[in-house]
C-alpha cells in the first residue's frame, strides 16, 4: 500500500479525496456513494466507505456515515471573520459601526493534526453540541495528562467512537454525557482509546 509523504494518505485515499474536491468545486454539493464508486471503478460501496472513514479520521473530510451528501471538506474553513461589535441577548445596546478586529480561526487550524468529526446524536446537547454539528479535535498525545471535564472523542469497545466529558475517579474512567437521558460509561483506562479533545464547534444553520 503506497502512502504519500506529502499528505499521509494512501494512493487510493488520495485519488478519492482529489476527485471529491474537484466534484464539489464543480457542482457545489457532495457526491453520492454510487457516484464515487463509478468514478473509482468499483462495484462495491465497501472500499469507498472505508476510504471515507480514513479520510475523516485523518482530518480531511467531515461526514455522517451512511449519508454521503453531508460531506464537507475540512480545509475549506475560512481564516478570519470580522468582529462587528456586540449583539444584545437581553436589552438593546448600540449597534456596530466599525470593524475593530477579526475572529481568527487560523490558530486553531494551525495546531498539529487537527481533525474534524460530525456529531451524531444528542448526548452532548447541554454542552451546546447538537446532532449534525462538526467538532474540531486536537489529538491527545498523553491520556494521563487529561483534565477532568475535558470533552473528548474516545473509541470504546462495542460502542465505537463517542464524544463525552472525561472524568477519572479512583482509577476508573468515566465518559459522561451532557444530557441526563444518558448514563455515564464506566471503563478501565486500558479499555478506551482517546482520539482527541475538543477545540471548537462548527455549526451550519
Amino acid at each position: 500500500m503506497e502512502t504519500s509523504a506529502e499528505n499521509n494518505l494512501t494512493d487510493a485515499q488520495n485519488e478519492l479525496f482529489t476527485w471529491i474536491k474537484d466534484y464539489m468545486k464543480d457542482f457545489q454539493h457532495s457526491p453520492s456513494i454510487r457516484q464515487m464508486m463509478q468514478a473509482m471503478g468499483l462495484k462495491s460501496p465497501a472500499p469507498i466507505q472505508s476510504r471515507l472513514k480514513h479520510l475523516q479520521e485523518k482530518g480531511y473530510i467531515s461526514w455522517q456515515e451512511g449519508k454521503a451528501r453531508t460531506m464537507q471538506i475540512v480545509d475549506e474553513f475560512i481564516e478570519g471573520v470580522p468582529i462587528m461589535g456586540s449583539v444584545a441577548a437581553g436589552g438593546l445596546i448600540e449597534t456596530y459601526n466599525d470593524v475593530n478586529e477579526n475572529l481568527d480561526f487560523s490558530e486553531v487550524l494551525k495546531k498539529k493534526n487537527v481533525f474534524a468529526l460530525t456529531v451524531n446524536g444528542d448526548s452532548m446537547i447541554d454542552a451546546c453540541i447538537a446532532d449534525g454539528d462538526m467538532v474540531l479535535m486536537e489529538p491527545i498525545l498523553d491520556s494521563y495528562s487529561l483534565k477532568n471535564g475535558t470533552i473528548v472523542s474516545a473509541m470504546v469497545p462495542g460502542l465505537g467512537t463517542t464524544l463525552k466529558y472525561f472524568f477519572k475517579r479512583e482509577g476508573k474512567i468515566f465518559l459522561e454525557a451532557a444530557n441526563p437521558a444518558y448514563e455515564p460509561i464506566e471503563l478501565n483506562l486500558d479499555d478506551v482509546v482517546f482520539q482527541g479533545k475538543l477545540l471548537a464547534v462548527w455549526r451550519k444553520l
